[in-house]
């Protein structure tokens, strides 16, 4: 056979073999909810201010100041949702299935189901460019996807402004997310850099581990929202003013951390930190909250 013709053969058997495995994600995963769910789910919030361990710089604390808890109850912004990095911690579990180009079986997105409190997610994997930075917002945002090995890398851009913790810790609308997928047997972990030009020095780092179950199914659309009455009148807009905010203090009265520790800053991510307040920290003589009692969906607080 001709060497030209060798060539040929090689050439189109290696355009035959993927370049890498391409995990199937599809199913519905359950979330452990041990870690975040005190400070992200429907049972107990987290003190006002609690910015621990987010790298904000001075204008996210000041714009973290600004938040009344109440804000959540407005009538108007019941429904509003939550912004596509609630995947990583908001306390629900996910359906995700994939979309099949019909001619030659290769999948065009990824989608993820939503909740009454988040969009549903479509990770296009064709190859698109993202919209123009003047383009809307959605609330799902945009969402491009690609295999890097069997690791499936989204890039998220486009993102509503929104809490990433429910202490009032905001983020801006030019906050971006690359997010990997990492599926081991029935357990699917999720990672998420987020960045933000406005209110962070650094990435702020997020991660979720989901187990599959056989039997069990998560619905691929999402239940409605229900506006109800939390007590918070029509148009209203609670907030404090700056310098005002009541809870300035709550946690170091409760918990003993100092302010500089719980109003977040990148060093406050880092072990190294604790050796910076040692010295101003005392162990409370009584827990006063979520003290290993049953927690959240039957879990307890670890």
């Amino acid at each position: 056979m001709p060497k030209s013709a060798w060539l040929a053969l090689l050439a189109l058997s290696a355009a035959s073999v993927p370049a890498f495995a391409q995990v199937d994600l599809s199913g519905s995963w359950f979330p452990y909810n041990e870690s975040d769910a005190l400070s992200n789910s429907p049972g107990p919030r987290p003190l006002p201010l609690d910015f621990l361990g987010i790298p904000f710089n001075k204008y996210g604390q000041e714009r973290g100041m600004l938040y009344s808890p109440s804000w959540m109850s407005v009538p108007e912004r019941i429904c509003a949702g939550y912004p596509p990095y609630y995947l990583v911690i908001g306390p629900h579990g996910v359906k995700i299935w994939n979309e099949m180009e019909p001619l030659t079986g290769t999948t065009v997105a990824w989608h993820i189901n939503g909740w009454e409190d988040r969009a549903p997610t479509t990770i296009w994997m064709d190859g698109r460019q993202h919209p123009s930075e003047n383009a809307p917002h959605p609330p799902g945002g945009f969402v491009t996807g690609k295999w890097e090995d069997d690791v499936l890398v989204t890039y998220t851009s486009h993102i509503q402004g929104g809490l990433v913790r429910r202490s009032g810790a905001f983020l801006s609308d030019q906050a971006t997310m690359t997010a990997r997928f990492f599926r081991h047997g029935d357990i699917l972990t999720v990672t998420a850099r987020i960045e933000d030009p406005y209110y962070l020095t650094e990435p702020y780092y997020l991660t979720r581990i989901f187990r599959q179950d056989p039997v069990a199914s998560i619905h691929a659309v999402p239940p409605p929202c229900v506006q109800g009455d939390e007590g918070v009148p029509e148009e209203a807009v609670p907030h404090y003013m700056p310098g005002k905010n009541q809870f300035v203090g709550e946690i170091t009265k409760k918990y003993h951390i100092p302010e500089e520790a719980y109003m977040g800053g990148a060093e406050t991510m880092y072990p190294e930190f604790r050796k910076k307040i040692k010295d101003k920290y005392t162990i409370p003589d009584k827990c006063p909250n979520d003290c290993g009692g049953p927690g959240v969906f039957g879990l307890r607080n670890q």
